[in-house]
């Protein structure tokens, strides 16, 4: 955990915005992988850590702003938990490094809400992404099942937003750390992704590089020599002379802030030619984004800069033609860049996604571009200062979206589909690198990886 005093500021800016009635925080609990006790990986609620840095299941917190209260809900371990899962400190004590002064049973919380409500108090509360929770908020406040999302609280959602989109120095050195490793990871990869390998194999190195440093993968790796499928994970598919592999993986530290980075790379020993083609279009738009980078700069600007870019390539190989800006404009980038340039991260590696992108990556007046291509980008509103985000163009040529579009005769007044046939077996390229926004541009974070084909190659063979 931080210092009681990072957790009690936190929660103080929190009430002043929000300003009335109790923000309830519902923690994550243990999940059944394929039965009650055989459990996945705990994960808490990034929310709830943001405020009470408690890493510990099945607990409820809330701040009643009105009375001047925070009380932190749940059951101490009793001795026959303790015979499966070892000693445990009272609540009280994790309660008192948060600087929360009332701990309760769980128990109460419904009694609690339930009389507080009956006073007229508004109960705020987040959208739930887990059932089990949207069930108990729907048992506890008298809501049905499914009317929870719709009666989320907007103002509660904004105030948290307008804390965790701007990173402190505290909060800048544990992703610096994740990233750290996250770079380790990629930098085995480089050098340990071979013809007659497994993807699952070298997944499982990486994997266990996060898990050696003390840490954890902030997300279930990508390793696919199938990288034109956007999330391919890793396989028991065997890598051959030729193949490009492209890795997607990151580090997420004991403080629960996560690291995020891509490489493609051969798995021989050189790119080929054509390889190094499509490469280096995709490290252009990526160099391109990063220099335009600074306080102010619309982020959806620097996805179509990034388009813009992977067209004048595609054009310069003969994959598209036509003008530059009228095809990204139509969306004709789209049949090789299906998805957005880049996110926000943080203790979250799609940083707040489940808050809504329409308040994390969005605003009032800039609305997501709701066609194929443009509504994956997550991030999409201006640029400040900490803001921590990814940038991360590729080239993804997906066999069955060409043959799909090339039937329907789309954007023929741009694409060479009879050239793009033959790069259906191609796979795909992204390059991906985590940045933060400083006052007059940006900062790549954590120990530099080999990004160029020459750096890549040496790498490699080093």
């Amino acid at each position: 955990m931080f210092s009681k005093d990072i957790y009690v500021s936190r929660r103080q800016q929190l009430q002043a915005t929000v300003k009335s009635g109790i923000l309830l925080f519902p923690g994550n609990g243990n999940v059944g992988m394929n039965c009650r006790d055989n459990w996945f990986h705990f994960r808490q609620d990034s929310t709830f850590l943001y405020y009470t840095g408690i890493n510990q299941p099945d607990l409820y917190f809330l701040i009643d702003i009105d009375n001047d209260k925070e009380i932190l809900f749940g059951n101490d371990l009793t001795p026959e938990d303790m015979v499966w899962v070892g000693a445990a400190d009272p609540l009280q004590v994790f309660a008192d490094k948060a600087g929360i002064q009332e701990v309760r049973p769980l128990k109460e919380l419904a009694s609690y809400l339930k009389t507080a409500s009956g006073k007229g108090q508004k109960v705020h509360y987040l959208p739930p992404y887990r059932a089990q929770t949207t069930v108990e908020i729907s048992e506890m406040l008298d809501i049905p099942t499914q009317e929870v999302a719709n009666q989320k609280s907007v103002d509660f959602i904004k105030a948290v937003v307008a804390q965790r989109s701007y990173k402190s120095d505290i909060e800048l050195s544990e992703i610096t750390k994740a990233v750290d490793i996250t770079a380790d990871m990629h930098i085995h990869a480089i050098k340990n992704v071979k013809v007659g390998r497994t993807e699952k194999e070298i997944a499982a190195e990486l994997e266990a590089i996060a898990s050696a440093k003390g840490s954890s993968i902030s997300f279930p790796i990508i390793l696919t020599k199938d990288g034109q499928y956007l999330h391919n994970h890793a396989t028991s598919a065997v890598l051959n002379e030729g193949d490009l592999v492209l890795v997607d993986c990151g580090a997420e530290t004991l403080m629960n802030y996560a690291g995020d980075m891509t490489r493609t790379m051969p798995a021989g020993e050189r790119f080929t030619d054509l390889q190094k083609e499509v490469y280096n279009i995709v490290l252009d738009a990526h160099e391109s984004s990063i220099a335009a980078l600074k306080p102010g700069v619309l982020f959806k600007d620097v996805h179509e800069l990034a388009a813009s870019r992977l067209v004048e390539g595609l054009k310069g190989m003969g994959l598209m033609k036509g003008n530059t800006e009228d095809a990204v404009q139509a969306g004709a980038h789209t049949l090789f860049f299906q998805c957005g340039l880049g996110h926000m991260m943080g203790m979250d590696v799609h940083d707040m996604e489940n808050l809504g992108e329409e308040y994390v990556g969005y605003t009032e007046t800039l609305k997501k571009n709701p066609a194929f291509g443009f509504r994956s980008l997550r991030l999409g509103r201006a640029l400040e200062e900490r803001f921590v985000i990814t940038v991360e163009p590729g080239l993804y040529f997906n066999p069955f979206l060409i043959d799909k579009w090339k039937a329907e005769g789309k954007y023929t007044d741009f694409v060479n589909y009879d050239a793009v046939e033959k790069f259906k077996t191609f796979g795909g390229i992204r390059v991906e690198e985590d940045l933060l926004i400083t006052k007059d541009g940006s900062q790549i974070l954590g120990k530099p990886v080999a990004k160029t084909v020459a750096d890549v190659e040496e790498l490699k063979n080093s």
